[in-house]
């Protein structure tokens, strides 16, 4: 009835409601039925305006159908092409049109080509005068079909080429809280990829960017620049050849004229593309070299740039020369065989060090791009003719009092080095004495550390070299300053640091470290003779370079398991040595064993084991744990020591011995997961006993955190798979006896109990409660890390713990230690289980009961609570900590009345970012905020009047409107700190005041 109606809106709600259907149901069609349709809707196409929306929906439906029958997509596109005009009807009726195009180009793909130019044609006209976004996303990746696969464009290129240039350069502000989400950039990046898309458009796009890039407008200037680059990938020389002096011209005005980097970025880019695309088309014997003609071109404008003695034009100039020249090597020779003869000239010619550096910076440039081509082709490369000039003037760079000179000759001499071919043994030799001159005796430490730097960077390339001539002269050097005792005098002292330093940088190949390792050890055994009080820095100094070479060779399986097995049996017998003295009253002479020595020898045992394959780490560690355990001495060199090994013994003169659990934490710490530790039950119930009975800080904490170390680790037992948030069975049933072990899993189980056991008489009373509070927390930080359902409850002993008068400040420190990243143990780059967002998941198990606990605590101690919060908010992703903000400022305000300035300053650092990430949230507190920090810069601790002005510095991204009524105040308080004491809060301060 509907659908015969006289009344058109009526017809129209017809054709609607079977559209519908259709649209549900249009997989289930037979192809009799969907003829009869298409029959239908192409006859309705005809019909009173107001039903063609509706008819539009029932073809696009079909055009979905797998059924239709061949011929039925083409009379669809005639008919709509014929009987709609497209551009008058409403957004979405004109989207369902593009759409009806887009499904029967990716399924009747031919049909539509036997169209011929028709089909191009009756597109052109549908999408001509096209204004929404939407529909000419759409649109564009129609044309952009049309032309990648094929379609006939006939005589209607230019016709294509106008319905869409017409909208270059896009000019687009998406409205405020547009739901589309369509963006500027989008219908940009759809535009250009369809002027780009074809060699056709050529003729009349280059006209129109030339234009676009003559403008003052810099949008259309920058998107100009980006289409010219996407069509040099297809264009050829027949394309570009005519407008060449036209581009050539507008990109070096904008180069040498511009101060827009963007805009110079893009031009030098445009040039590259330029020159890449001449360079690819093959010439004929007869034709024109239009490469060498455009180069030749780019040589005569910027060339005498290079000559001016103002040198005002000199970098744009060079900046040009390099992107055509990094285009090919045909364009790389052709530029260079003109330019490199000239700047090395220039460098005769300019005596001042500044101009120096500059041409020199220029020169680089061009090194860097020969380096691109890879090898250097002997019968071509201009370098090559150049080498003795080229060498000349880095050389002479090198010995340039102007430091800034000698760092750019640092760098060539690098890229120099790396062309293999390029210097000759008499030069490398040359290069060595340089590198060593400014290592070891160049005043200013930036020289030194480059020239480190590029040691390390050449010796892999010149092994035989370096080792040959660099490492025997370091030790001579090392040597020099040194008595026979082992004293070192005082003005060989920079030299000795030095020396050590650049013995690491170069060993950056097996067989240098083969060399330079037995000389760092070497020295270290000496240093360890002597009696002088600056022996224990020296051992530092030696420790940190061995560490810089374990790092270096852990990528080199051969390297890496050569410095384990030559330095950690070294170390641990030279510390082993040092701690069997039989006076004890010599042992503080014996630097080797003070904490800092002991601490700088931890990182190289754990670099040297971290990346050992497992079958050479088990070798290991069946020698270094029998040691401990047995005092099994006869894997160590030079083990003929007056006594036994005991560490784990009893008896206060094995107090030196007891230290060295440091070097068994550091290197079972790191072993990979999967290498079984032999007597690993025993080791761990040694490690508790220590940790909790020591009176030294030093060996319990150590003690502590290798027992966390191998915690962490040890395969799950019966509780892994317990309700973290249920009650822990290791507490419940309090001070239970151990379960018999018969699994590794039990054995986790067994020693936890064991733990808990050990620890919870030791918090209660007595003289070890910080040993039993240190043993907490680093085995709540293993288990949290892992996830561990006891986790949970060794926390809430912490918890209870912040209310404590005597433990209260040392367990709100323990949250700082709990969420931060451990350097020596516990970490992710020794193997540990790292579950991913563990801190997320602390936070959320743990703020609610901190914050609870803060309401609930009496006066002398609300700050543990604070100082705690605080840690764990500092460590807390921002993003996590933005979204619960509003619930925890209050808090953090308080937080800053505290007279604690641990909890003062960390609170600052938790505010200082928010400012940033959070600015209305925290607009809503902004009186509270500038009042305390404002008080806070006149804190008498230093770091929390940094952190505080710093703070105040941040509070000027909010709105200015909230900002405005505090202005006045803020200038004349931040006054103050503008005459402190302290150079670094001066500096803030300036910072600040002059945001404000």
């Amino acid at each position: 009835f509907c659908l015969e109606n006289t009344d058109p809106r009526t017809r129209g709600r017809g054709i609607q409601l079977l559209s519908q259907v259709l649209l549900q149901c249009y997989s289930l069609l037979q192809e009799k039925e969907v003829l009869h349709l298409v029959v239908f809707y192409e006859s309705r196409l005809q019909d009173h305006h107001l039903v063609i929306p509706s008819v539009l929906q029932g073809l696009r439906a079909l055009s979905m159908c797998e059924v239709l029958s061949p011929g039925l997509a083409v009379s669809v596109l005639k008919a709509i092409f014929q009987e709609v005009h497209v551009q008058s009807l409403l957004q979405l009726d004109r989207h369902t049109v593009y759409s009806i195009i887009t499904n029967f180009m990716s399924t009747r793909e031919e049909e539509l080509k036997g169209l011929g130019a028709d089909f191009t044609f009756g597109f052109i006209q549908v999408m001509d005068g096209e204004k929404d976004p939407r529909n000419l996303l759409v649109a564009f990746q129609i044309v952009h079909d049309l032309i990648t696969k094929d379609y006939a464009l006939g005589p209607f290129v230019e016709e294509l080429f106008e319905v869409t240039s017409c909208y270059f350069p896009v000019d687009f502000t998406p409205p405020p809280n547009d739901p589309h989400g369509i963006q500027r950039e989008d219908l940009i990046l759809s535009l250009r990829a369809v002027l780009a898309s074809t060699p056709q458009f050529a003729e009349f796009l280059l006209p129109l960017l030339i234009e676009k890039l003559d403008s003052e407008l810099q949008s259309a200037k920058l998107d100009s620049l980006q289409t010219l680059t996407a069509c040099c990938a297809i264009y050829g020389q027949k394309e570009l050849q005519e407008f060449l002096p036209s581009l050539w011209s507008s990109l070096r005005r904008e180069v040498f004229q511009t101060a827009s980097e963007k805009i110079e970025t893009e031009c030098l880019a445009a040039l590259h593309a330029l020159s890449a695309c001449l360079s690819r088309s093959v010439l004929s014997s007869d034709a024109e070299d239009v490469l060498d003609s455009f180069l030749s071109s780019i040589l005569q404008d910027c060339r005498h740039h290079l000559c001016e003695p103002d040198m005002k034009l000199v970098w744009p100039s060079a900046k040009l020369l390099q992107a055509a020249a990094g285009a090919s090597l045909r364009t790389y020779h052709r530029v260079t065989r003109s330019v490199l003869p000239l700047l090395l000239e220039q460098y005769t010619n300019h005596p001042q060090s500044s101009q120096r550096r500059t041409i020199l910076e220029m020169l680089l440039g061009f090194l860097e791009l020969q380096q691109k081509w890879g090898h250097v082709e002997e019968d071509e490369s201009t370098l090559l003719s150049l080498q003795a000039p080229v060498c000349s003037v880095v050389f002479s760079a090198l010995t340039d009092p102007s430091v800034q000179l000698q760092l750019v000759g640092i760098k060539a001499l690098t890229l120099l080095g790396s062309l293999q071919v390029f210097l000759s043994s008499s030069d490398l030799e040359l290069v060595v004495d340089h590198l060593i001159r400014l290592a070891l005796h160049e005043e200013d430490s930036q020289s030194s550390e480059a020239a480190m730097e590029a040691a390390g960077s050449l010796a892999p390339i010149y092994p035989k070299v370096f080792s040959g001539h660099m490492v025997p002269r370091l030790e001579k050097e090392l040597q020099s300053g040194r008595a026979e005792n082992g004293a070192i005098s005082h003005s060989h002292c920079s030299l000795q640091q030095r020396c050590l330093q650049a013995l690491a940088a170069v060993s950056t190949h097996t067989s240098i470290v083969r060399e330079t390792v037995p000389v760092l050890l070497q020295h270290l055994q000496k240093v360890q003779k002597g009696s002088e009080a600056g022996n224990t820095q020296e051992m530092v100094s030696v420790c940190r370079s061995l560490h810089r070479v374990a790092l270096q060779c852990q990528q080199d399986a051969e390297g890496c398991w050569y410095f384990h097995q030559t330095v950690v049996p070294c170390l641990l017998a030279m510390a082993v040595q040092a701690a069997m003295q039989e006076s004890t009253h010599l042992l503080l002479g014996k630097a080797l064993l003070e904490e800092e020595v002991l601490a700088a020898m931890v990182p190289v045992i754990s670099a040297a084991t971290t990346h050992l394959s497992p079958e050479l780490a088990a070798q290991s560690v069946s020698h270094v744990v029998p040691l401990f355990l047995d005092g099994e001495v006869s894997f160590l060199p030079q083990n003929n020591f007056p006594c036994s090994f005991q560490p784990f013994g009893d008896g206060e003169c094995l107090e030196a011995q007891r230290r060295l659990v440091a070097l068994l934490m550091a290197f079972v710490c790191s072993l990979p997961r999967n290498v079984a530790i032999p007597q690993q039950e025993w080791l761990l119930r040694e490690l508790l006993a220590l940790s909790c009975s020591c009176n030294c800080p030093f060996i319990a904490t150590t003690a502590a955190k290798c027992f966390a170390g191998l915690v962490n680790k040890h395969p799950a037992g019966k509780w892994a798979g317990v309700d973290a948030m249920g009650p822990c069975p290791l507490l419940a049933g309090g001070m239970a006896q151990p379960v018999p072990s018969v699994s590794p899993g039990q054995q986790l189980d067994e020693i936890l109990q064991l733990a808990v056991n050990r620890m919870e008489p030791g918090l209660a009373e007595g003289p070890c409660r910080t040993q039993a509070l240190t043993l907490l927390l680093w085995v709540t930080k293993a288990l949290v890390l892992r996830y561990h359902p006891l986790s949970s409850c060794l926390t809430d002993k912490l918890l209870g713990l912040l209310g404590d008068t005597e433990l209260g400040p040392a367990a709100a420190d323990g949250f700082s230690l709990l969420m931060a990243e451990s350097p020596d143990v516990l970490h992710k780059g020794c193997h540990a289980d790292v579950r991913i967002m563990f801190r997320q998941r602390f936070f959320t198990d743990n703020v609610p009961k901190l914050v609870q606990g803060f309401h609930g605590a009496g006066p002398d101690v609300k700050a543990n609570y604070l100082k705690g919060l605080s840690h764990v908010l500092n460590h807390l992703p921002k993003p996590v900590l933005v979204t619960e903000l509003p619930t925890l400022l209050s808090l953090l305000l308080e937080a800053l009345s505290c007279s604690d300035c641990v909890v003062q300053l960390s609170t600052l650092s938790c505010l200082q970012p928010l400012l940033l990430e959070a600015p209305q949230i925290m607009s809503l507190h902004v009186d509270t905020l500038v009042t305390k920090f404002l008080s806070l810069t006149s804190s008498p601790t230093m770091a929390v009047r940094i952190a505080a002005l710093r703070c105040a510095h941040a509070l000027t991204c909010l709105p200015t409107p909230v900002l405005l009524p505090y202005k006045a105040r803020v200038i004349r308080a931040l006054a103050k700190p503008l005459d402190d004491k302290k150079r670094l809060v001066r500096k803030e301060a300036v910072a600040a005041r002059g945001e404000w």
